[in-house]
């Protein structure tokens, strides 16, 4: 008995989070993966898609006709926290075009999937004072989709990094989805951290000692992290992991940085995922990505009902062909 295929689109995808959290999903549910459209702007998230998954996204999105995107079952979206100066009005499309978010809309709007799963920054709740959410959240229904939405932290699903992310779900027919609860423990730093680093990785003594005589920390391995304010806390997990933060803002037990592949991990990356280029594009990458693990276990909560509805619709076909 063949499998069942489930064919999804990865937009704004980055390095491919999603499409590994989709793939692993599958792999346990006995179902086929199938990405027929991925796009992202970043020429070196490109480079690290289509090494690892045999094929180059689709650059602007906002170039894409959505007539040309093959029809799809999921789509999903980490979205750029893009400023959402004209949302307010809540005018569905009109309030939304001109933001990136109105090019997934539109999407939904001509492709129809049965389901999506976006994510952003935990941020967009209370921007302009609750107000683009709610506006995103009616367009979402407007095309006629149930919406649903939480904030949920990757140190909620098995990894050691509190990263907050708002994620949203919509489905096309009333289902039981819910959010999927917390599975603590996360994994401990010790299994994230690499036995032997290279020297470029340490901090310079000037550093590692100032950090010392501001902070003794309770916890070993711990990384330790410094906000914008100079405050420094340590955690035996760390802090979320930015893009474009300052390059010693988490040290592992206060004496040295994070590599590629550490942080790669502390976002769910498996080890077999190849980390390509420069490494500043390699910290800016993980500092983007969205946590496997989190959107795995959303995946997992949606999965069965985007297969069961998929079967009723190939019935449906048999039936007429009879």
């Amino acid at each position: 008995m063949s499998k069942e295929r489930i064919r999804f689109i990865d937009l704004f995808c980055g390095i491919g989070g999603f499409r590994v959290a989709m793939e692993q999903s599958c792999a346990e549910n006995r179902l086929v993966p199938e990405c027929v459209f991925s796009s992202d702007i970043d020429t070196y998230c490109q480079d690290a898609y289509q090494q690892n998954f045999g094929h180059r996204p689709t650059g602007d999105i906002t170039q894409t006709d959505p007539a040309d995107i093959p029809d799809h079952q999921l789509l999903f979206a980490g979205f750029p926290c893009q400023p959402f100066s004209i949302i307010g009005q809540m005018r569905g499309f009109e309030d939304t075009r001109g933001t990136l978010f109105f090019h997934i809309a539109n999407i939904l709007h001509h492709k129809k999937p049965k389901a999506f799963v976006l994510e952003n920054v935990k941020q967009l709740v209370g921007h302009n004072k609750g107000q683009t959410l709610k506006t995103i959240l009616h367009t979402l229904k407007e095309l006629g989709y149930h919406v649903a939405y939480a904030v949920l932290n990757a140190l909620d699903y098995g990894l050691p990094q509190k990263r907050e992310r708002i994620v949203i779900v919509g489905h096309r027919e009333p289902i039981g989805f819910a959010f999927p609860p917390p599975v603590r423990p996360y994994k401990p730093l010790k299994e994230i951290l690499e036995r032997k680093v290279d020297e470029k990785y340490f901090a310079s003594d000037f550093i590692v000692n100032k950090r010392k005589e501001a902070h003794r920390s309770p916890y070993k391995p711990a990384i330790w992290h410094e906000n914008k304010s100079g405050n420094i806390s340590s955690y035996p997990y760390s802090c979320a992991l930015r893009a474009n933060a300052s390059y010693n803002y988490l040290l592992v037990n206060g004496v040295r940085r994070l590599t590629p592949r550490e942080m790669f991990r502390l976002q769910g990356f498996p080890d077999t995922y190849q980390i390509i280029g420069h490494e500043a594009q390699a910290r800016k990458q993980a500092g983007n990505a969205v946590p496997v693990n989190m959107v795995k276990a959303v995946i997992d909560a949606l999965l069965p009902y985007v297969s069961v509805t998929l079967k009723k619709h190939e019935q449906a076909k048999t039936c007429e062909t009879v």
